[in-house]
């Protein structure tokens, strides 16, 4: 039998731990601030309801009614559709490796706030703790100041993977969702009582109308989506595959949404009133102060840190506490995808699937503690988010809704839940998703074709960019064509078993 969660919370506490990662906290503030500021809020909703929940919808039913990670169980609905299953594996196997990196920066940045080690400045000191190199091809050596963390990191990752799902993954975000939510409020009431704390929330909320008028605007907010959802590349398929047949996935995606989306609108509050407050001190405006990504976490932030007239140590742990918490719930369910893949295929039992995907991504993780980490770090990532995580979106809503029946997969969801979805789903899935997320995989793979990405040099965006993509694509179809356990892709629990199932308590 299956492994399962315990019950629909810790269902929902994972679900919604691998969707609030450590981009929630600094990517979508400033998405939002400079694509309209409270204008992007419009477009952003209207994203989640056309896109995030019915693809949430659609993966959650997946996943629960064909009992199997992405690849086994588009494989169970069309032999011919695996490929796009080992193809969001891949995606986020290649996720999985660098996203560690960051994960151990925040563990040093917890003890660097006690004495607020990064001094007067914080983006040097930032650079000298990378030992950055000039450039991505010069990897500099290994940073040994980061191996302990480093190996700390894995460690906690490799115990709760080991324990399953129920006891290690469930149990984890059972502890961790809690903490993060408390750590996240003491940032926002700070935040609040600091001076210019309204002129952040200005800067990040005041609507600017004309910005709406902007395609790129839309565009990002159905990028913000994908982003922070953790849809098309493997994780919630592989998550609800755990599920009793009784549970209601229609319920399920609502919650996991309004949470995720709530929690970065909520962080984002606390973040702009920060930078507010810097900008109040420094006599500048909030938006020379803001920044995007890394930059902001651990260049721009420490520097508010250190200027707070109290508690600084308090509120740097606070913060990066709390990116710490929201990276390991991301990591494991990064991981888990992974693994489902491979124990759903192969004949692996969980403790050798987990050995056989942490391992080997285990010794690639090294790479990104190199010199050149964090350029290698920051085109990579683009690179696989941007292309690999927007291309495979599209691929599986244009699989499923135009060359399968999307009507059965809405029976399914519709069969166990309190709210019915309607006509409409399938047709955002058909039309409005596809148009929107193809568009968008477009852009992209333009904008890197015709002006490559950052300030990188086309060498090195073709040594670590499109060679991520290749081993992407490469990595899918190796998989593909590998034989797997008989009958893996045609095990469907029979009806006996599943009508044993729907007797179980509804979760």
């Amino acid at each position: 039998m299956r492994d399962q969660w315990n019950s629909k919370l810790g269902f929902l506490l994972a679900a919604i731990g691998s969707a609030v990662g450590l981009g929630n906290i600094w990517r979508f503030p400033y998405v939002a601030a400079s694509n309209g500021g409270g204008a992007f809020l419009l477009p952003y909703f209207f994203a989640i309801i056309t896109a995030g929940i019915p693809i949430l919808i659609m993966e959650y039913t997946i996943g629960k009614t064909y009992r199997g990670g992405a690849p086994v169980a588009l494989a169970r609905i069309n032999k011919k559709f695996e490929w796009l299953g080992w193809f969001q594996v891949m995606v986020a196997f290649l996720i999985l490796v660098y996203y560690l990196a960051i994960i151990v920066w925040t563990v040093s940045y917890i003890g660097f706030s006690f004495t607020q080690a990064w001094g007067k400045d914080p983006t040097a000191f930032f650079l000298k703790y990378l030992g950055l190199s000039e450039n991505p091809h010069t990897l500099g050596g290994i940073r040994t100041n980061l191996i302990v963390p480093f190996l700390g990191v894995w460690a906690i990752a490799a115990v709760i993977m080991l324990k399953g799902i129920s006891k290690g993954i469930e149990r984890a975000c059972q502890i961790a969702l809690p903490v993060l939510f408390v750590l996240i409020v003491i940032l926002v009431v700070r935040g609040l009582t600091l001076p210019g704390a309204v002129d952040g929330l200005e800067y990040m909320f005041k609507p600017k109308w004309a910005a709406l008028k902007d395609s790129s605007v839309w565009v990002a907010a159905y990028g913000q989506i994908f982003y922070s959802l953790s849809i098309a590349f493997a994780i919630m398929i592989a998550y609800s595959s755990y599920l009793p047949r009784k549970t209601d996935v229609v319920n399920s995606a609502f919650i996991t949404a309004t949470a995720n989306h709530g929690f970065e609108v909520f962080a984002g509050i606390g973040v702009f009133s920060i930078m507010g407050y810097m900008a109040f001190q420094q006599g500048t405006t909030v938006e020379q102060i803001a920044s995007s990504g890394v930059g902001l976490a651990f260049m721009t932030f420490p520097t508010a840190i250190s200027s707070l007239p109290a508690l600084n140590a308090l509120f740097g742990i606070c913060f990066f506490g709390a990116l710490f918490t929201a990276g390991i719930t991301s990591l494991v369910s990064i991981s888990q995808a992974v693994v489902s893949g491979m124990q759903d295929k192969f004949e692996l039992n969980h403790k050798k699937a987990v050995i056989t995907v942490l391992v080997p991504a285990f010794l690639l993780s090294f790479l990104f503690i190199t010199g050149a980490g964090l350029h290698i770090l920051d085109i990579v990532d683009a690179f696989t988010n941007q292309i690999g995580i927007a291309v495979a979106g599209v691929i599986e809503v244009v699989l499923i809704a135009w060359f399968f029946n999307p009507e059965k997969l809405r029976k399914e969801a519709n069969e166990f839940s309190n709210f019915k979805i309607g006509k409409w789903w399938t047709y955002s899935l058909k039309f409005i998703t596809v148009l929107v997320l193809g568009f968008m995989s477009i852009m992209n793979i333009k904008t890197f074709l015709v002006e490559g990405y950052g300030e990188y040099a086309k060498f090195d965006i073709t040594l670590f960019g499109w060679s991520s993509i290749a081993i992407i694509l490469i990595g899918a179809t190796i998989f593909t064509l590998m034989k797997g356990k008989p009958g893996y892709a045609d095990h469907i629990p029979s009806e006996e078993v599943r009508e044993k199932e729907a007797e179980e308590e509804v979760i």
